[in-house]
């Protein structure tokens, strides 16, 4: 009897999950507001002896979850927390922001987790927990969180993938188009540096890179960031697979991403704790299925290894071309600066992708 309440509990939570508030407050003065905060942090509001009890923890497992196989370790979200009363003007317009309450005038059965959109900025989402108690309030986060993390996670990436969407750049975009029959929302100031039939690699400018202040200067240089496009033929399902992914993708690189150094090329690390990962997963549309893959590189040649960094990939069939494409994005950056920014970008241009012909 006690297992089929947690179920009932369960089922009425992730009901409420996906239903949004009706105060989203959409006015014309919010929407000219842009959202603040970092990308990769989740502004948690909420009373000191909530933030101090259990449902932190909750809080940590549930929405502070690994972007898995990178080194160093990766984050999806950090959290920040403030109290109501140091809510104030200055950060109601973080771009994700979690309220969790205990309201004991609150009658329902089960706690509830409602969303509302723009709120005081233009993209910010923020999500309410609220409970009559502390126990109702640690239920609903252990039931729901996983949710609120996909909303959250979805909601960062597209962020950027919208920024992005509204940047013209006629030469990339005519590249992509020409010879791989796709489109992406791209950084401004994206250019081509290396075009041919079936491979392309594209260099995100400097001012898309966060600033590292580790050095004691301003270094815009220090994060390497680009994506690269490749075709070939496909045959059957099979080469949807990771391990003929993986062979596809050191053939191509081999030959088509030469280092710096003479000799060497970017190649694939395949080391047990970063070895590469995948799963399913659709465009920002839902309309292109494929497989994403993640995974660290190195250069290599020369009997020795260079530098390198993570890679982040979206393969997917192009319908009318019967080519398996690949868009992979990079990020080669030394381990004391924060790669969370500069992946979500590679995420989100992934994302982005849509046919054009």
């Amino acid at each position: 009897m006690k297992r089929l309440g947690r179920i009932l509990f369960g089922i009425g939570v992730i009901a409420i999950l996906f239903s949004w508030s009706s105060c989203s407050n959409r006015s014309s003065s919010v929407m000219g507001l842009q959202v603040t905060g970092k990308v990769g942090e989740i502004l948690v509001v909420c009373e000191s002896d909530i933030w101090n009890s259990e449902v932190k923890n909750e809080l940590d497992t549930g929405l502070t979850q690994f972007i898995l196989p990178y080194l160093p370790d990766l984050v999806t979200f950090e959290l920040v927390h403030r109290t109501p009363r140091k809510f104030e003007d200055g950060i109601k317009r973080f771009r994700n922001i979690l309220f969790v309450n205990i309201d004991p005038d609150y009658k329902g059965e089960y706690g509830k987790i409602e969303m509302r959109d723009d709120v005081w900025a233009h993209s910010q989402l923020v999500i309410d927990i609220t409970g009559k108690d502390l126990k109702q309030v640690l239920e609903t986060c252990q039931l729901g969180l996983d949710d609120v993390h996909k909303k959250f996670d979805r909601r960062d990436w597209k962020r950027i993938m919208d920024n992005f969407d509204r940047n013209p750049n006629s030469g990339s975009d005519k590249v992509l188009a020409d010879n791989f029959g796709i489109k992406l929302a791209l950084p401004d100031g994206a250019k081509v540096v290396n075009s041919r039939t079936n491979f392309a690699r594209l260099e995100f400018p400097n001012s898309s890179r966060p600033i590292d202040f580790g050095s004691g200067g301003q270094d815009a240089g220090t994060i390497f960031t680009g994506i690269m496009v490749y075709q070939y033929d496909f045959s059957d399902s099979s080469q949807l697979n990771l391990k003929n992914l993986l062979m596809a993708r050191d053939t191509m690189l081999r030959y088509n991403v030469p280092s710096e150094i003479e000799g060497m090329y970017m190649g694939t690390q395949y080391v047990d704790y970063v070895y590469p990962e995948g799963n399913d997963i659709a465009n920002a549309s839902g309309k292109i299925k494929g497989y994403e893959m993640r995974g660290m590189f190195k250069f290599l040649g020369n009997g020795r290894a260079g530098t390198g960094g993570a890679f982040w990939a979206f393969h997917f069939v192009h319908p009318k071309k019967k080519k398996l494409m690949c868009i992979s994005g990079y990020v080669d950056a030394p381990p004391t600066t924060s790669w969370t920014h500069p992946l979500r970008e590679i995420q989100a241009v992934i994302r982005s992708v849509e046919f054009t012909k």
